[in-house]
């Protein structure tokens, strides 16, 4: 289960490297004011979208994270709970 965690661990940290590379290729500003041109003002983009999505990504890595150990340990207590009900309820048990 800990390599398991590892590994989702690892997958998890690459997208998000690879997420804050691509904030880290901006343009950089010019030192002083010039126009810009009409395609300019076309595509221009906000300078914090990449940390913006960056941050969604992994809010949604580790809500998915929580989600998966929230669904492994409940799906456990079933199994628990299956195997004292067997016990209560099998041969040798009082009615």
């Amino acid at each position: 289960m800990v390599r398991k965690i590892r590994t989702w661990l690892a997958v998890s940290m690459l997208v998000v490297l690879s997420c804050a590379a691509v904030g880290a290729q901006q343009k950089p500003t010019p030192n002083e004011f010039t126009p810009m041109s009409a395609e300019e003002q076309a595509s221009e983009v906000l300078p914090a979208t990449p940390f913006v999505f960056t941050a969604y990504a992994i809010v949604w890595l580790v809500l998915i994270g929580y989600v998966f150990v929230l669904w492994r340990r409940v799906s456990k207590v079933e199994r628990e709970l299956l195997d004292v009900n067997a016990r209560l309820t099998g041969p040798g048990s009082r009615p």
